[in-house]
């Protein structure tokens, strides 16, 4: 097969086979689309990650919060009850 020369924008020349040159750039293509592909995958897991530890955050937190609501109360009765009994 005959060698071709390609002008580009930039003053390069190709002076590989036309089919040389697609089949390069197009694994090239397929590498870049792979890999970002890869990279979207792995982002949208962190992001599903980080949503469900904040949510499950938000939970332990608001029960710890009752938990020290409910003792403050059970406190209070406390001190009252021992007021009450003296």
């Amino acid at each position: 097969m005959a060698t071709i020369e390609m002008e580009v924008r930039g003053g390069y020349e190709w002076k590989s086979p036309v089919r040389k040159l697609l089949a390069f750039f197009r694994g090239s293509r397929d590498r870049w689309k792979a890999k970002y592909m890869a990279k979207r995958d792995a982002c949208k897991l962190m992001g599903n990650q980080v949503r469900a530890v904040e949510k499950s955050r938000a939970k332990w937190r608001k029960a710890a919060e009752q938990a020290q609501a409910q003792v403050r109360e059970l406190q209070r009765e406390l001190e009252q009850n021992k007021n009450s009994a003296l």
